[in-house]
């Protein structure tokens, strides 16, 4: 499976999510970035000198599962927050992206989590979850 239609318009429409990846000693990092998901369902994330960040120093040495939430609130009152969390792997890449040819981090999904973003889970506040198989080869 993939994200659905309204995941992908949804994160097409949102400008920034927020990154974690671990160093070789274990501690957690978490930065905000822009992001581009891609037609095969991946995500590339890059950003201004991407190649001296902890984000991409991490996945460079080996540490290639991150965590990638992008949300917002739709408004306060009534509380409506919506969002989609993704679990994945990721590796460094220089290809064509958002931001033209340069250093990115490809992520490839392998589970999600939504909410919020569905119409039933608009009224209920149910998480959609979706197991990402195959989304590259």
């Amino acid at each position: 499976m993939a994200f659905t239609e309204r995941e992908l318009e949804y994160l097409r429409s949102q400008p920034l999510g927020r990154i974690a990846t671990v160093d070789g000693d274990g501690q957690p990092d978490n930065a905000a970035v822009a992001f581009r998901v891609e037609e095969d369902g991946t995500i590339l994330v890059g950003g201004m000198r991407n190649t001296r960040t902890r984000k991409w120093r991490n996945v460079a040495a080996g540490a290639d599962r991150v965590a990638l939430i992008v949300d917002d609130l739709v408004s306060r009152k009534p509380w409506r927050p919506r969002g989609i969390r993704i679990y994945g792997t990721a590796e460094t890449v220089h290809t064509e992206g958002q931001f033209g040819p340069g250093a990115y981090l490809r992520i490839t999904p392998t589970v999600s989590w939504s909410w919020g973003i569905e119409p039933r889970a608009e009224r209920d506040f149910r998480q959609h979850r979706t197991e990402h198989v195959g989304a590259i080869d």
